[in-house]
């Protein structure tokens, strides 16, 4: 396993929260819920950069679309359907549900691409 590009994790976080803020607009700039977002995307950040991490440099530089497969498919398989069931629950409709699903999925691939631009 090589080590965790910190740097491409704190860039990663950044990116998909700046992404979100757009998405959002206005009503998701409210100060506790971008540090708690920012956090939890940190989070999620660490554990991708700890991912490319053990599938190591080498690997990645001779198969770099493990980046994208990757990350869209940690959001696909398991982020976006998790958070649909709960939104779908909640009684939301099926626009919303997917809307939500499609954030989360180019969210992820978002961080797969700051990833690979650091070569992580």
């Amino acid at each position: 396993m090589g080590p965790v590009n910190w740097v491409a994790v704190v860039a990663a976080a950044l990116a998909a929260l700046v992404f979100g803020l757009v998405r959002h607009g206005p009503a998701a700039r409210r100060p506790a819920q971008v540090v708690l977002a920012g956090a939890l995307l940190w989070l999620t950040a660490a554990m991708m950069g700890h991912m490319f991490a053990r599938v190591g440099a080498a690997t990645l530089a001779a198969k770099p679309w493990l980046y994208f497969m990757m990350s869209g498919g940690l959001a696909l398989a398991f982020v976006a359907p998790a958070l649909a069931i709960g939104e779908a629950r909640s009684g939301a409709s099926a626009g919303t549900v997917l809307r939500g699903a499609a954030f989360w999925i180019a969210s992820y691939l978002l961080m797969g691409t700051v990833f690979w631009a650091f070569k992580a």
